[in-house]
């Protein structure tokens, strides 16, 4: 009897966390962490979570975005995401995998973003960026990269404008 409510209690928590995930059209790619997205409700902007990519001006902005636009562009990729949230500057927040790839994960193993260790405890992907600094892959092939959030505090760029973007 005991086996079979962990048993069911493992089914249930498969078959939610199944559904939380749903499918999507790629509209436009912002840079290496943040996308437009298309359901039947209309379209929104996404930032993905777990990372913070280079900014678009930035060095390895464009290749991060590139990469992205890579691995999630295309009428035969399945775009599909869990939303988790919304930030203050009315994006929702989440994960996004393309072709089942967790866009995050790809990135920071690729040494195209930063693990957003101030909002994520995510341990793989803080792994990831430590196997990429130790390989010099990417931006870490730089001795001194600049994170993002460094990187825009020095120019004077907020994270994104006042605009926002309803759902």
């Amino acid at each position: 009897m005991q086996r079979c409510r962990i048993l069911l209690a493992m089914l249930s928590v498969l078959l939610t966390q199944q559904t939380l995930a749903a499918s999507y059209t790629l509209i436009a790619i912002y840079d290496g962490d943040t996308v437009k997205l298309r359901d039947a409700d209309g379209e929104f902007k996404l930032r993905i979570t777990d990372i913070d990519a280079p900014e678009r001006n930035q060095a390895y902005g464009k290749k991060s975005r590139r990469a992205l636009t890579q691995l999630c562009k295309g009428r035969d990729k399945l775009v599909t995401a869990q939303l988790t949230g919304m930030d203050k500057y009315q994006r929702y927040l989440g994960r996004l995998q393309c072709n089942q790839i967790d866009v995050s994960l790809y990135l920071t193993e690729r040494g195209l973003a930063w693990h957003n260790s101030k909002y994520s405890s995510d341990v793989s992907i803080y792994q990831a960026q430590q196997q990429a600094q130790l390989n010099k892959i990417g931006l870490w092939q730089d001795p001194n990269p600049i994170p993002p959030w460094v990187w825009r505090q020095q120019h004077g760029h907020p994270p994104f404008g006042p605009r926002q973007f309803g759902r």
